[in-house]
């Protein structure tokens, strides 16, 4: 592994150019697209096929936290698998090129679904496939950037993240509009083959043009193996309560970062998880899917006036006071919600909170960066990637308690959800303050 180390080390020192940046970023464009479409509008159009309309909530809160699940299990694994493994094209890429092929693979499930059930399984093999690629995609950066452009890097990453996110939601939006009002099946299927497409290019740019130092031969299967045992071993010992305290006394300083950016993270998943029903039960929206739609484009806008210069400051200013103003204007953003309930008040407020969203990923992600330790830090982001996968989870399990008091009143529910929200990102801006930043940041 020493030759590996080495040859990382010698493609930090170079010049780091704008293309570097894009090629090791690129490929969460695509993934992006792909989850905020399937979690926004798809999935919630698909769930009230199978289901009643009082447990559509429920319904789709617990298909995503199942599906978030796996995706907490299998993306750190994955990732530190990918730490050990020796293969010529690299530690990173054979893993995202296999877990590529499976995503395209179940795919077209969510089309031809017939049943809950058959939705629920396909959902599940697409986050592994998802996973299988995310986990080592996280260790680019560290592999590859030099320490004091870290922080770029991030806001690279965060922009391209927030780009991706609505670059196909006004189509799918539209496409999937016409399917819920009986225009026909192919509006869905064209809903799908357009993130596919997404995947395919920027994959193909990731694979092709991202250059890793080769592993030796003696390591391509050994290393790989050994990786694989270490980490199941590892997943044992998580079971342990003893183990797992264990692990938060040595690291409780990563501890503490993995909870603020859990509850930051858990109060924008809520209000993405059930915005569409939200605008269509609470707002009236006629197009649900379309207001979506204008809901993310604003919450972007606000995302990309200070992702990409949030994650450059944090340079110089450091990361934590950048994210813990961000967690006061999250709050704000759901005050507005719930003291004014109109549809203009909600669109103000998302951009109130894509500012504050973006702001907070691009630093928080660079004090990611800054709190792994080194050889191990595939793994050690894919456990912050775990900690929003685990807000996911959290934020499914609303939609039982939701669907429960809007049967007590019509509009409860929603409210309840909304305060939840207001206290979540209250309490990700207080945990971050615990968190002690390595120097100078």
């Amino acid at each position: 592994m020493k030759n590996e180390t080495d040859g990382n080390a010698g493609l930090k020192t170079r010049s780091f150019g704008t293309w570097d940046y894009l090629k090791i970023t690129i490929l969460v464009f695509a993934t992006t697209a792909l989850w905020q479409g399937m979690h926004g509008i798809i999935l919630p159009l698909r769930v009230l096929d199978f289901v009643p309309e009082a447990e559509k909530n429920t319904a789709l809160g617990l298909l995503i936290s199942a599906g978030l699940i796996l995706a907490m299990i299998v993306q750190p694994i994955i990732g530190a698998i990918s730490d050990r493994s020796g293969f010529r094209w690299g530690r990173r890429r054979p893993f995202i090129l296999v877990g590529f092929l499976f995503l395209l693979l179940f795919l077209p499930g969510i089309g031809l679904a017939g049943s809950y059930a058959v939705l629920f399984a396909t959902y599940c093999f697409l986050q592994i496939s998802s996973n299988t690629v995310q986990g080592p995609h996280q260790g680019f950066i560290p592999d590859l950037v030099p320490e004091g452009k870290r922080g770029l890097a991030s806001g690279v990453k965060g922009f391209l993240e927030i780009l991706g996110g609505v670059a196909l939601l006004y189509p799918i939006a539209i496409f999937m509009d016409n399917y819920a009002i009986g225009q026909g099946g192919q509006w869905l299927w064209l809903s799908l083959v357009l993130p596919g497409a997404f995947l395919l290019v920027f994959m193909a740019v990731t694979v092709l043009t991202v250059k890793e130092q080769p592993g030796s031969d003696g390591l391509q299967f050994s290393a790989t193996i050994s990786g694989i045992g270490i980490c199941l071993r590892r997943c044992l010992m998580w079971l342990q309560l003893s183990r797992l305290i264990g692990f938060i006394k040595v690291h409780r300083n990563f501890c503490w970062f993995l909870a603020s950016r859990l509850f930051f993270f858990l109060a924008m998943a809520i209000i993405q998880r059930f915005a569409l029903y939200f605008l269509r039960d609470v707002i009236g929206a006629a197009d649900p899917a379309e207001a979506v739609f204008r809901f993310s484009i604003l919450a972007v806008i606000g995302m990309l006036i200070v992702a990409y210069p949030a994650g450059r400051l944090s340079d110089k200013t450091g990361r934590k006071p950048i994210g813990f103003l961000s967690a006061i204007l999250g709050t704000l953003g759901i005050l507005v919600i719930i003291l004014y309930q109109s549809y203009t008040s909600i669109m103000i407020a998302a951009g109130i909170l894509g500012i504050a969203t973006g702001a907070f990923s691009s630093a928080n992600w660079a004090l990611a960066t800054d709190l792994v330790i080194k050889g191990k830090e595939a793994r050690y982001l894919g456990l912050a990637n775990m900690a929003t996968a685990g807000a996911g989870v959290l934020a499914g399990l609303v939609g039982p308690l939701i669907d429960r008091y809007e049967a007590v009143t019509t509009g409860l529910g929603y409210q309840i959800m909304l305060v939840a929200c207001l206290l979540f990102f209250m309490l990700g801006g207080l945990l971050l303050l615990k968190v002690k930043s390595p120097v100078n940041r």
